[in-house]
């Protein structure tokens, strides 16, 4: 709209035009209040009924609530105001009424479930504290752009729809690509490993994964957003070093330029940036402290995975974000490099939050020889995967990646209890529309 200013920007004195939803009206009898909302906050339209024009009062009182509206008149100083300042209407335009049977109460005074919210979107994102934490998703996002720039990163986009999937198995979506049988990626895994081997020696990468799981959990998504780093003449070490920075910049981020929303989400006064270096405790330590908190009904045995419950006592153990390094080599992907000395260790490892895992890396195969065992050993044909494997013949260097989960880190930085919160149009077992 032309000439409209957002309701932070009004002064004394001014006259201006304001746009926004009604939030509230307040009728005092002689003297009602129109609450009127944007993207900047909240401001008071005062309307003195005797001595305005009825059919301004009318309009402007008779809105229903999230009706869309603009206001013009004049900006007075009023301190008993929310803001400090109020608008004496010169005219009031309805630009989009709203059904007053609302699905759900964007002011908060009434509470309503995560489906309800997410079945109707557009309104729950009215709320100051929904908003909150989609902004610090931006925030976070370009923290970690910036932060993987410093690391001389290339940014990178891959395919999502492919022939093959990335890890084997039954976890695709297939789909039809022009008569033919594909699928939806579950990982650019094995698309960054040929850039690393080209001359664009860092790469990342933050886009979609879908992974057809039927896990149905606060913490599980079909369709997530992974944030990816692949980094030729790199080791697990390297890998683990930047993935480290990665997480505590995008702390750091929010802790900087994030106070408002902090505070709309009741943060703002026990938000802490890490500021110690993670742990790294090998997989064996993990078993072991894990299986002395006694928290399980059966011992952890090497080779095991571990269960929700075990990294949970090993978090609480810990108190903070740590690695989990040196995994069997069986229970880590084939594109996972062994230790040099024993082929039984792999250089894989995961970061994990005391909450949950955050991410899963490691230095790469390399060599083809050996690449082309490894997907024997785990049942995989190398042929479906030619198009990734002859590029190991020509000069593939030392390599090491990690894949970050980006609602895994929204939902561990803010404490949600559940990922969904941090999609704006999350896709699960249950949930294809909106």
């Amino acid at each position: 709209m032309q000439d409209r200013i957002h309701t932070a920007d009004a002064e004394p004195g001014d006259d201006v035009t304001v746009a926004g939803w009604v939030h509230e009206i307040r009728d005092l009898g002689g003297i009602a209040f129109l609450i009127l909302r944007d993207s900047t906050g909240k401001i008071q339209i005062k309307f003195e009924k005797d001595e305005m024009d009825d059919e301004l009062v009318d309009t402007g009182l008779g809105v229903s609530r999230e009706s869309v509206v603009s206001v013009s008149g004049a900006v007075e100083e009023e301190p008993r105001a929310p803001t400090g300042v109020e608008i004496t209407p010169e005219s009031v335009e309805v630009v989009a009424p709203a059904d007053p049977e609302l699905p759900l109460d964007p002011s908060g005074k009434v509470d309503a479930d995560l489906s309800t919210r997410l079945d109707n979107r557009t309104l729950d994102l009215r709320k100051d504290d929904v908003q909150a934490v989609f902004e610090i998703r931006s925030e976070i996002l370009r923290a970690v752009r910036e932060r993987f720039r410093e690391f001389e990163c290339t940014e990178i986009t891959t395919p999502k729809i492919v022939a093959t999937g990335t890890e084997g198995g039954t976890e695709l979506f297939p789909i039809t690509y022009f008569g033919e049988e594909a699928f939806m990626n579950q990982s650019p895994q094995l698309f960054k490993q040929l850039i690393a081997g080209s001359n664009v020696e860092r790469v990342f990468e933050i886009g979609p994964i879908f992974r057809a799981e039927e896990h149905n959990t606060p913490r599980h998504l079909n369709e997530a957003t992974s944030i990816d780093f692949e980094g030729a003449f790199c080791d697990q070490n390297d890998a683990m070093d930047v993935v480290e920075g990665v997480v505590k910049a995008a702390y750091e981020a929010v802790s900087e330029n994030c106070a408002d929303e902090l505070e709309a989400l009741g943060l703002e006064d026990e938000f802490e940036v890490p500021d110690e270096a993670f742990p790294r405790i090998s997989y064996e330590d993990a078993i072991e402290r894990i299986n002395a908190t006694g928290e399980l009904d059966e011992q952890l045995v090497w080779g095991d995975d571990l269960p929700t419950e075990g990294e949970k006592a090993l978090g609480d153990d810990v108190g903070g974000h740590y690695f989990i390094t040196d995994w069997p080599s069986e229970i880590k992907p084939f594109y996972i490099k062994d230790h040099d000395d024993d082929d039984q260790l792999s250089t894989g490892f995961d970061l994990m939050h005391p909450r949950m895992e955050l991410v899963s890396g490691g230095q790469r195969e390399h060599r083809h020889e050996k690449l082309i065992e490894g997907f024997e050993q785990q049942g995989l044909d190398p042929e479906q995967f030619e198009y990734y494997t002859k590029m190991f013949k020509y000069g593939m260097p030392p390599h090491a990646g990690f894949g970050l989960g980006g609602e895994r880190l929204i939902m561990t930085i803010l404490g949600l209890d559940n990922i969904r919160e941090a999609v704006l149009f999350p896709r699960d077992r249950q949930r294809l529309s909106p």
